[in-house]
């Protein structure tokens, strides 16, 4: 592990949070390791694959972990903050808002392909969000009591109306927002 003088973020480093499950910090690690490992064309980047390798191996050891928890709460205290610290957790809100939006747009699209048969496998948008189960239930759960996907007969998961007037409701306000800037600049 790095020395007390120079601090290494490795949860950073996996992009993951402090207090993430083990399948999390896996799952981070091995798409990290895919894009930047030496042999993969254009994102190859050795030194940043070197890192994502060392932060892996002090984080997935249970008695490493503890001890780097404790270094890191130390220089990233505001990393570690409980979400009822009346302070709400806005990442994880923002996060799921983004999740929530990606799950929609690939059943839309879903959809659009095949609008018969357009369920879709949950394990297939979980293993695409990259997300823990306890996290897909919450999506799922979530996106079903907002109205806005179903569980189809065959168990898989299909967009509702609700949900594709979402959807264009969300573009259209990208799009906006694109104008805007566009237009803001000199």
């Amino acid at each position: 592990m790095a020395g007390d003088h120079l601090f290494i973020d490795y949860y950073n480093i996996l992009q993951v949070r402090p207090r993430c499950d083990a399948k999390t910090l896996e799952s981070a690690y091995h798409e990290l390791l895919k894009l930047h490992h030496p042999d993969h064309t254009g994102n190859a980047d050795t030194i940043e694959f070197n890192r994502v390798v060392e932060a892996y191996k002090v984080l997935r050891s249970s008695d490493r972990r503890i001890e780097y928890d404790r270094l890191h709460a130390e220089h990233r205290p505001e990393d570690w903050s409980e979400p009822g610290d009346n302070e709400p957790d806005r990442m994880a809100a923002l996060d799921d808002a983004e999740d929530h939006a990606r799950i929609l747009m690939y059943l839309y699209r879903k959809r659009r392909e095949n609008a018969q048969d357009a369920g879709v496998v949950g394990y297939y948008i979980q293993q695409i969000l990259n997300c823990s189960d306890e996290t897909f239930e919450f999506h799922k759960w979530y996106l079903k009591e907002k109205g806005f996907i179903l569980v189809t007969e065959h168990g898989t998961l299909a967009i509702t109306i609700e949900g594709i007037d979402h959807v264009i409701s969300l573009s259209r306000r990208e799009k906006a927002e694109r104008l805007l800037l566009t237009q803001s600049r000199p």
